[in-house]
């Protein structure tokens, strides 16, 4: 198991090396520049302030540069913010993403892993009818239907919950989380049911079943730990995602996390803060596969041997 998480590790360097050297060079050479504002600026102002950015240098030195920098975890000054590192904006927004992001992935797993599981066990029943209806209109509905109208419904009539704004409380965090679980909960628990289903057709589950065993001991014991493998493998994406925030429920409950830094960047051109949220999203999105791997390989020792 040592071997194959040093492997596994090892992998994730150049594929991170990668990540940065594309997204550095795609964005700087696409059309338009951060200081093309309507108005066009003074030749000898814009030369001044690129200078000053370094952006007069050849775009091999800037890269030279920006990888030096980010070797010593420094991601730069952002050109839309004055004054303002890059560093300290993921800093400032990353603990809110990260807050509402775990939560909704704790409220998926302890609700889509059991559902799933409910499901498969009662298959054809009103229980796999209802789950499986649940499903697909979590899926159906996007996160800019369902989260207005949670904030309508149980933050402006009923007073329930808050309607926007941030506070490290469950007041604020119900409804974002509720709204970023839904389709969370959704994908797992019919990966669940899927899994289970396919494993309880197994001989050796069969076998098990022949010996004696109770249906509680077949499942807890031979069943549940292979059939959890898809779903391991899909936490690995969604664990980058949900942690640095979703666009759509930031912008619906006010919520000053990451999610709307990369959408802002792009829109600005501003380099720095782009290829910021491209290394965050990206360490992120490896280092969640690499524990999903380890973890699959933990579960599956065909995996790590092979």
């Amino acid at each position: 198991m040592i071997a194959y998480a040093v492997r596994r590790t090892v992998a994730v360097v150049p594929i991170l090396f990668l990540i940065v050297t594309v997204s550095f060079f795609a964005i700087r050479l696409a059309p338009g520049g951060p200081f093309e504002a309507p108005q066009a600026l003074p030749p000898a102002v814009r030369a001044n302030i690129e200078a000053a950015y370094g952006l007069d240098q050849p775009l091999g030195v800037q890269y030279g540069r920006y990888l030096e920098g980010l070797l010593h975890g420094r991601l730069g000054p952002s050109l839309s913010i004055r004054d303002v590192q890059v560093s300290e904006l993921i800093a400032q927004g990353l603990p809110v993403s990260a807050t509402i992001g775990l939560a909704a992935l704790a409220v998926a797993l302890l609700a889509g892993v059991p559902l799933g599981i409910g499901a498969a066990l009662r298959r054809g029943r009103a229980l796999d009818h209802l789950a499986t209806g649940l499903a697909v209109l979590a899926l159906a509905l996007p996160s800019f239907v369902v989260g207005p109208a949670l904030a309508l419904a149980f933050g402006v009539h009923l007073h329930w919950f808050a309607a926007g704004g941030w506070q490290p409380d469950a007041r604020h965090l119900v409804l974002p989380v509720a709204t970023l679980a839904l389709p969370t909960i959704a994908y797992i628990a019919r990966l669940t049911r899927g899994s289970l289903l396919e494993v309880l057709r197994a001989d050796y589950i069969r076998t098990a079943r022949a010996k004696g065993l109770r249906e509680r001991q077949v499942i807890m014991r031979h069943a549940l730990r292979p059939a959890l493998l898809p779903v391991v493998s899909f936490l690995g994406p969604v664990v980058a995602a949900v942690l640095t925030g979703s666009l759509v429920v930031e912008s619906v409950f006010g919520l000053p996390g990451t999610g709307r830094y990369l959408v802002e960047g792009a829109i600005d051109r501003d380099y720095p803060l782009v290829m910021g949220m491209v290394v965050l999203y990206g360490a992120l999105t490896l280092g969640a596969n690499l524990a999903a791997d380890l973890l699959h390989g933990w579960l599956d020792p065909r995996v790590r041997h092979d």
